[in-house]
């Protein structure tokens, strides 16, 4: 099954003298949108990969002699896991400068974002696209209509959206998939480009923080857990926050006393990599933390969409000291839109009362099971 990306079409992305970019988690599809769009350019391509150690050696020389006979009669050239290249910013700059008419595409994992590669070489001479794992909007587009992909809501919160697990016929091999992932691909990158001796204390860390989806996190907390001092905590989840593995969240305030933005809440990139992380599959009925799963699911999809579709805006969360808070505080063209995950619709939902008089010109809406996909989709 293959199942529709929002980058399907990468020909509008591809520009003389500007190499693509293409980089996010592993294992959510970078390659296969680059193959699928193999097969139907009608440019003259190369397609090399990172992991080729001839290609390392040519590439990462910074030798012109090497570089360019490299992709003599190319009018486009795709280099895949090109983070596996020492110094591949560079040589994708000097191809890029030394023959302005080849169009270049470099997949990646985090490691582009980790190691600094493609920063600074390709100022001014790269277009990046970030891909996550399946949003709820791609689905839409041509595999499931609005009352399908409600009903298979509860798998989306419990295994995630990666595309081999959304794909799998089975629970037993969505988990199997799950356990391969955060075993021998979640932490890969990280434990490859930095000084870190094992990845036993990021799982730590990890699981503390999964207990913890819509609550703020204290790093002091996490140290003595993990027995690291404060300064390694926060290093840690600046670490795994470029490795896609969680995503941060910052209180918004207005310089009130009461509003509290001394401490981050952190969201996981995926649902099914939390629970993985935990082990813990459990279906929705019988466990604790189905609001939690909801949060985490509702910012993760916002954060997808408002990406794909170029919808900038600043994220926070908001709270105040007398404990009234909304999850997801969004602020463009000068305007405040405050949005609050509701898994349960039980009670009666109303704004906070707080936020009325604080913010008497701002949005609010709740963001249930029924309307989530007018949400983030």
């Amino acid at each position: 099954m293959l199942l529709p990306r929002i980058y399907s079409n990468l020909e509008k992305y591809i520009e003389s003298g500007k190499v693509l970019v293409i980089y996010g988690p592993r294992r959510v599809g970078k390659t296969t949108i680059v193959e699928q769009y193999l097969k139907t350019t009608q440019w003259k391509y190369k397609l090399d990969s990172g992991d080729n150690i001839r290609t390392q050696h040519t590439l990462s020389s910074q030798d012109f002699s090497q570089i360019l006979p490299y992709v003599e009669g190319y009018e486009l050239l795709v280099l895949d896991e090109a983070q596996n290249i020492p110094n591949v910013g560079m040589a994708l700059k000097i191809l890029v400068d030394q023959k302005p008419n080849l169009r270049i595409i470099a997949t990646g994992s985090s490691s582009f974002e980790l190691s600094g590669q493609v920063g600074e070489p390709l100022t001014g001479r790269k277009t990046t696209l970030t891909l996550y794992p399946i949003a709820q909007q791609e689905l839409l587009q041509k595999t499931y209509n609005h009352f399908e992909l409600k009903q298979k809501l509860p798998d989306y919160l419990i295994y995630g959206s990666y595309p081999e697990v959304i794909t799998a016929t089975s629970q037993k091999e969505k988990i199997s998939i799950l356990e391969e992932l955060v075993n021998s691909y979640l932490l890969k990158d990280i434990l490859t480009l930095e000084n870190i001796k094992g990845s036993q204390t990021l799982l730590s860390i990890l699981k503390l923080l999964a207990f913890q989806v819509g609550s703020q996190v204290s790093f002091n907390e996490i140290a003595n857990s993990v027995n690291i001092d404060v300064k390694t905590v926060a290093r840690y989840l600046d670490l795994l926050e470029k490795g896609f593995v969680i995503k941060s969240l910052t209180g918004y305030s207005s310089n009130l006393r009461n509003e509290v933005t001394s401490k981050a809440k952190y969201y996981f990139f995926d649902n099914g990599i939390r629970n993985g992380i935990i082990q813990q599959y459990n279906s929705l009925d019988l466990r604790m933390d189905a609001g939690q799963l909801w949060e985490n699911f509702v910012f993760i999809e916002r954060l997808k969409y408002r990406s794909y579709t170029n919808k900038y805006a600043n994220m926070y969360f908001w709270r105040t000291y007398s404990q009234q808070e909304i999850d997801i505080v969004e602020e463009h063209q000068g305007k405040l839109f405050g949005y609050e995950s509701k898994w349960s619709e039980k009670r009666q939902l109303q704004a906070p009362k707080e936020w009325k008089i604080t913010y008497p010109n701002a949005m609010f809406s709740f963001i249930t099971p029924k309307n989530y996909l007018e949400f983030i989709a």
